[in-house]
């Protein structure tokens, strides 16, 4: 292959008996393509594994995973395989089969999977959408413990990384493209995605626009055949969907050149479009919409609070029961799409400013649960008990009244305690759960998930929440030493490498050692060692408290902090928590030392000085001040340096550029440097001379910025030596001076 020109190889290779990648058991291969010299002799490497075994190099759990070599490159003191090997690239990949069927819905691996689907946007409490990989891993980790087995990342591209996650976590992505147009420029952009992750595992379908005004009309028709057709010449083995609102039922629309059809909301339309296009596959693309706040039981909405019971759906969507009930129930719908699984910043439906966040999601911007988390997980979970009471059981102040107490099980029957006492028992509705008015008593409120049939009776599991004192001390709890619903494991450290981070949740707890629910406080964090507090937050929508501060208020019993760890770094991160009356907190996790983040090196600290204007040459020595008139743009010419004149009959040249100094270069005792100076020459500064080089010779000048006006107008004088060339021959620019 010549230099610079690209060249494609198609190469076979034969993996007897694959294990095959899915939701509960996400299998991966990895592949390595390495570039060696023409003289090269092929050389094959085994692709199967042993029988039972995760393949060799096959990525695991990212919690757990080594730090591996950026792509291309070698680990630092390994050598290359063979010495004529120019470069090498890996990916991740595995083995599965997706089918969307338009009587039976979907089926990964030849078996049917309905689709527990959730819509997530990219940021998060504390970083915005500056997300370490490892808090990705920690919100995806929190929505499979929903029972969540889809990921629709709405509305764009999410970085590589997290796109690792889904293949090494296991959940099935619906991967979407941001804009809706058929131009060059956004097709470029499509292939592109397809490109990056045709190979992954986990993308089922690739999506290609999302609720457009153009989807009900032949131009949007003839948009979506032409991307599709984009697609399917990269990607032939997967199905194109599309999120539609509107124009389903038109004469023309852009649903006709989609494999999947996916709907948004428009419950109405789900049987009327299966039975008008009986071999059309659907699925729900987005649903629900739903509000509530995490920890708050009573709707205000003045003070722009919802309740958490499911019961305050959008003007468009439905309840989080009432939208699965719909889906659930028709077996041709392939699966959902909660908008939205986490809340994320902006658009705080139903309600505006100066509510800051969302009310959408099932967990909230801190990846806290909030009563649908549970609701959702009783739908979704199978291969367990599911039993939680809901709300807390502080209700000072409500002796006697009653209190609306909700069950979210997956149980036959539910038997609810107060204080030991049964006061109350029901069958479980599957969809709308189960529900207690009781009245109020100081004590422990307990839910006994009960069997049926064989089993009836049986206890099955249970949950309970306890009347609490005040709150007397703080409580930190790092995310990876918590339970994991998943049965994942955690890690026993941080990477000392600059990049991995760990959520940390702050609660308060009373003397008995059982969390407040109703602790609203403010609590203040110190961070020391190897490592630095990067974010701070607490899920309230309506909270206008700094993401950055080292301080935070409990929200309805709960904060976040945010930590990472500090590049090259290893020993210990100690966060101390402090709030007012309260016994403090601290807590200390090892940082271990860890090959380094590939990066390119740090940008040198500088102000070019660029953009110079230049003087014919002259016999006498110009004045340093002459005025140029802003419109002319041709009396003098235009460079960057390095600029060297040919000898000339006029030894003088003027060289004029403007400068915009920042602060740490404006304070007396910043420089401004000349690389390289061919000739005298004489340095000025609206009208004040700052320094000078006497010597015709090349070699380097540093003059004083003497602190004034950020805007500054340079001139260089410079007298060539008769018959010698002359100018600005290196590089100029302000420094910061020395303290």
């Amino acid at each position: 292959m010549a230099a610079l020109a690209t060249q494609t190889a198609t190469l076979e290779l034969a993996v007897p008996r694959p294990q095959l990648w899915s939701v509960s058991d996400p299998r991966l291969y990895k592949v390595e393509a390495v570039l060696r010299g023409a003289a090269a002799a092929p050389a094959r490497e085994p692709a199967r594994p042993p029988e039972g075994r995760t393949p060799e190099g096959a990525a695991r759990r990212l919690s757990n995973e080594p730090a591996r070599p950026p792509e291309g490159r070698t680990p630092e003191g390994a050598t290359r395989r063979l010495s004529n090997e120019l470069d090498r690239a890996e990916l991740h990949t595995g083995f599965r089969t997706i089918r969307f069927d338009a009587e039976r819905g979907f089926f990964l691996n030849g078996q049917p999977l309905k689709l527990h689907g959730v819509c997530i946007h990219q940021d998060h409490a504390g970083v915005g959408v500056a997300v370490p990989a490892a808090i990705w891993e920690f919100r995806l980790r929190r929505l499979k413990e929903m029972g969540v087995n889809a990921i629709r990342f709405a509305h764009n591209a999410v970085a590589p990384e997290v796109m690792d996650l889904t293949d090494r976590l296991g959940l099935l992505v619906m991967n979407e493209n941001r804009n809706f147009s058929a131009s060059a420029e956004v097709t470029a952009q499509l292939e592109w995605l397809v490109r990056r992750d045709r190979n992954r595992p986990s993308v089922m379908l690739w999506s290609i626009f999302n609720e457009e005004p153009l989807q009900s009309t032949e131009q949007g028709l003839e948009m979506a055949r032409r991307l599709v057709a984009s697609i399917k010449r990269l990607d032939p083995t997967r199905p194109v969907t599309a999120g539609m609102h509107d124009g389903l039922f038109a004469e023309r629309n852009a649903a006709q050149a989609l494999d999947v059809v996916g709907i948004n909301y428009q419950i109405w339309a789900y049987d009327r479009y299966h039975r008008e296009h009986p071999g059309r596959p659907l699925l729900s693309s987005e649903d629900t919409s739903a509000f509530m706040t995490r920890g708050a039981w009573a709707s205000d909405p003045q003070a722009q609070v919802l309740a958490g019971y499911d019961e305050e759906p959008s003007s468009w969507g439905a309840t989080h029961r009432e939208s699965w009930k719909q889906i659930a129930k028709r077996p041709f719908l392939a699966g959902a799409f909660v908008w939205s699984g986490i809340d994320y910043h902006g658009e705080p439906t139903p309600f505006e400013w100066p509510s800051a966040s969302t009310f959408f999601g099932a967990i909230d911007l801190t990846g806290a649960p909030k009563a649908a988390f549970h609701v959702r997980r009783a739908h979704w979970v199978k291969d367990r008990t599911v039993v939680k009471v809901l709300p807390h059981w502080n209700w000072a102040g409500r002796e006697g009244r009653p209190v609306k107490v909700m069950v979210a099980s997956n149980a036959p029957r539910v038997r609810l305690l107060l204080n030991g006492q049964a006061v109350g028992e029901q069958d479980v509705d599957p969809i709308d759960m189960v529900s207690f008015q009781v009245p109020y008593a100081p004590g422990k409120l307990e839910a006994v998930a009960l069997g049926s049939g064989a089993q009836a009776g049986r206890e099955l599991g249970r949950d309970g929440v306890e009347t609490t004192g005040e709150p007397v001390r703080l409580v930190l709890i790092p995310d990876r030493a918590m339970p994991d619903l998943t049965g994942a494991a955690g890690r026993a450290a941080l990477a000392g490498d600059g990049r991995d981070a760990i959520a940390v949740v702050v609660s308060a707890v009373d003397a008995q050692g059982r969390a407040v629910p109703t602790a609203n406080l403010p609590v203040r964090f110190e961070v020391a060692g190897a490592g630095r507090l990067i974010g701070v937050g607490n899920g309230d929508p309506n909270s206008h408290e700094s993401s950055k501060a080292p301080e935070r208020s409990l929200f309805n019993g709960l904060a976040q902090v945010i930590l990472q760890s500090r590049r090259d770094s290893q020993g210990t991160l100690t966060l101390r928590a402090s709030a007012p009356g309260l016994q403090g907190a601290e807590l200390v996790l090892p940082v271990q030392q860890a090959a380094p983040v590939a990066a390119v090196p740090v940008a040198e600290a500088i102000t070019r000085v660029d953009g110079w204007r230049i003087s014919a040459p002259q016999a006498e020595r110009p004045d340093p001040n002459q005025v140029l008139a802003g419109n002319d743009m041709n009396s003098w010419g235009w460079g960057t340096p390095p600029i060297r004149q040919t000898p000339e009959a006029g030894p003088w040249r003027a060289y004029r550029a403007n400068l915009k100094l920042r602060a740490d270069r404006n304070d007396g005792r910043g420089r401004l440097v000349f690389r390289e100076i061919v000739g005298q020459a004489e340095v000025w500064a609206d009208g004040v001379k700052l320094g000078e080089k006497t010597a015709f010779e090349a070699s380097p000048l540093t003059v004083p910025i003497v602190a004034g006006s950020g805007w500054r107008t340079l001139t260089v004088l410079v007298r060539a030596q008769a018959g010698q060339p002359s100018g600005l021959t290196g590089r100029v620019f302000a420094e910061v001076g020395s303290p």
